[in-house]
């Protein structure tokens, strides 16, 4: 028997909470006084790379992101260096699908290539992501995918900061698929932070 679209909200609702509750417990979610790189000031962050290296953290990263590719028509699981790797690593182990690393550029020795593991023209990908912002980085990983000739429809991201990345995405043609985003209401705190400075999620540092 097919799940209703309520029992499967509920569903998914259930795994945010577990994510969430996983990234507090491993020390990802920090709230204080914080500095960004380009100088701007951040009552808290999300340290996504630490949560990619806290195995229990991983396992459910891993988990949630397997089911979301039940529902896909994919046959690779791709990551871009450096945030992406684990997380498609684990996620490649949990579906046993094949594993392709992006990397960011081309290196002058060895293959000389852009991608480590095998790639087709007939490949049909999803991309892991451990954060998504404006979309900029991954939409230049997803157009070097297409212009080997595979197919890329859809980027799984752990957090969305929602700052226009699904809405980028949206226009290359790709689903952005949060496992969850910075203003669901199980984060709370974030949440009164995002509307006390105004409704701007740039104080959402993730690392």
């Amino acid at each position: 028997m097919s799940k209703t679209n309520s029992e499967t909200g509920n569903n998914f609702e259930q795994q945010k909470q577990e994510l969430i509750a996983a990234l507090k417990a491993c020390g990802a979610v920090r709230y204080g006084d914080f500095t960004l790189a380009s100088g701007k000031k951040s009552k808290y962050y999300i340290d996504i790379k630490k949560a990619s290296t806290d195995p229990k953290t991983l396992k459910i990263i891993a988990r949630q992101a397997a089911l979301r590719i039940k529902e896909m028509d994919v046959d690779t699981v791709a990551g871009v260096e450096l945030g992406g790797v684990p997380l498609a690593t684990a996620v490649s182990l949990e579906t046993e699908l094949p594993l392709l690393i992006v990397r960011k550029s081309v290196k002058d020795y060895g293959t000389k290539s852009r991608f480590v593991g095998d790639l087709k023209p007939e490949d049909r990908l999803v991309m892991l992501e451990d954060v998504t912002t404006s979309g900029g980085s991954v939409r230049d990983a997803i157009e070097v995918v297409r212009e080997a000739g595979a197919s890329l429809k859809y980027v799984i991201t752990v957090v969305d900061r929602e700052e226009g990345a699904g809405e980028k995405l949206k226009e290359a043609d790709v689903e952005l698929v949060p496992l969850v985003s910075a203003s669901d209401s199980l984060f709370n705190k974030i949440r009164i932070l995002i509307n006390w400075n105004n409704n701007d999620s740039n104080n959402i540092v993730i690392l």
